[in-house]
Order: C-alpha cells, then structure tokens, then sequence
C-alpha cells in the first residue's frame, strides 16, 4: 500500500511540473534580457515580466518560445536614480533565433526609455523548417 501510494504522489508531481512548463518542439526560439553589444551608449540590460501571455521569472533566461508574434513585456532597470517602468513591444519571433531585448535610455540622466531589440543570432542545436 505505501508503495502504490509513493507511486500515486510521483505521479501527480510529475504532472503537475509538466502542467505548468512551456511546450516547444524540436525548434524554437529563446527571448532573452541580457545585454549582446556594448557599443551603445545608454544600453541597458531589460527584464523581461512577459511573453504572450507566459510570466518570465528570471531563472528562465533565455526564454524558450515556440516562434510566432508576441507581446513582450520588459522592464527596464533603475536608472538616473528613477525607478524601472515596464513597456512593451511585439515581435515576430523567427524559429532558431534568440533575441536580446535591452532597455534604450535617451540620455544618462532621463527616465525615458524605448525597449529595443538589441541583437539576434542563431541557435546551435536548434532544427529549421
């Protein structure tokens, strides 16, 4: 009886993981927040809050998503003694590819800011259509 009982609990823990984890097949895409180039000037890492409609912790970076159109979600970080805000922007989200979304200051001592993409590159590993 315990063993059919530790069986039954396993179970329903591996289910409920899987429940909550993204799906993507054999190609994918990732998202990520990190900084690629440090060549512009005002450039800052971006967090991501969003990606459709999936919450982004910040263990999950690069972000794998299945390629399509999203909205994404960042925030930028503290800057100029300013708190981050959270913008968004939408992205056609090609199959093997990852992108940097950085934060974009207009200048070192203003808060505004435009979520950019600051680059793309491919993905070993991953299978194209």
């Amino acid at each position: 009886m315990k063993r059919w009982i530790s069986t039954m609990l396993a179970a329903a823990a591996g289910a409920a993981a899987l429940a909550g984890c993204q799906t993507w097949g054999p190609t994918w895409s990732e998202i990520s927040g990190a900084r690629y180039t440090r060549v512009a000037l005002d450039r800052r890492p971006a967090i991501l809050i969003r990606v459709g409609d999936e919450s982004v912790g910040r263990e999950q970076q690069p972000f794998k998503v299945a390629p399509g159109t999203y909205r994404i979600e960042v925030q930028s970080p503290h800057h100029a003694h300013f708190r981050g805000s959270i913008k968004s922007l939408t992205v056609k989200v090609e199959p093997c590819e990852r992108y940097y979304i950085n934060a974009q200051f207009e200048n070192p001592a203003s808060p505004d800011w435009m979520p950019v993409i600051d680059y793309v590159e491919s993905i070993p590993g991953c299978k194209r259509p």
